[in-house]
């Protein structure tokens, strides 16, 4: 755990947060790790075959994270394991096509790249204009060769893929949703709902070492699949928050239907 969080300004920042009036401040957020440390740690992981999972939210903090995983990879010589950085909430635009060059995962949380009072009231006006620009820039990051996978963080926000996968296609909130605002979020880092789907499914298996048993449904794999009362393949973009899941199979066991 590199960093906190935007909102409470302890994310670790490259550069000061504003004040309430829009003036710079001496508080770049905190490091919870010792950055010049990390590289040292990591190595060492690395070598043992450890994958090292970072929470990295502010710009500072995935910098130093690939800046440790470059450490590992020159003293270990190899891509060695699936190291991968979460959250990823500001991201400085040089850093985006390292996550590639050093086969380091993008772990994303959709749902969190959208209009409502944690971004527009405690964060944006913190951060300023231009790296507000920056936040959650999962389009750069998947155009530029990221592998990505996906996530919820649950229990800190909802678990519901379909919600998620609605605000990564529309980067807005889901038809119902009054917490925030239906204006799109840095429309330009949507990603398309197949790029998506693969990133919750494929890109998660295959991060945590199972992506030869699970993650697609092909022959040969364990039947892990949900049902949906939507065909997602045709659904207007709109609309995909509104669908909802009617059965779950686990190992092509039926565990849930719903009545």
């Amino acid at each position: 755990m590199l960093d906190g969080v935007a909102e409470t300004h302890t994310a670790a920042m490259l550069e000061p947060y504003l004040d309430a009036d829009g003036c710079a401040t001496e508080h770049t957020g905190l490091d919870f790790i010792d950055p010049a440390e990390l590289p040292r740690f990591v190595t060492a992981l690395d070598q043992e075959g450890f994958q090292v999972h970072f929470h990295a939210l502010g710009d500072r903090a995935v910098r130093n994270a690939l800046d440790a995983i470059e450490a590992a990879r020159a003293a270990n010589a190899g891509s060695g394991p699936r190291h991968h950085l979460a959250h990823l909430q500001v991201v400085h635009p040089d850093d985006i096509p390292r996550f590639a060059a050093l086969s380091a995962t993008a772990n994303i949380q959709a749902l969190w790249a959208t209009h409502e009072p944690q971004m527009d009231v405690l964060t944006i006006p913190f951060l300023g204009e231009r790296r507000a620009g920056w936040q959650y820039p999962f389009g750069s990051l998947h155009a530029a060769g990221a592998a990505l996978a996906a996530g919820s963080d649950w229990s800190v926000s909802s678990p519901n893929p379909l919600w998620a996968a609605h605000v990564a296609v529309n980067r807005s909130l889901p038809p119902g949703d009054s917490n925030g605002s239906s204006d799109p979020f840095l429309p330009g880092q949507a990603l398309d709902l197949p790029t998506f789907l693969a990133a919750y499914t494929s890109g998660s298996a295959r991060v945590n070492g199972f992506g030869e048993v699970t993650g697609a449904i092909r022959a040969g794999l364990d039947a892990d699949f949900a049902v949906v009362d939507a065909d997602l393949s045709h659904i207007p973009a709109a609309e995909i928050g509104t669908a909802s899941v009617i059965a779950t199979w686990i190992r092509g066991r039926l565990a849930y239907q719903r009545s």
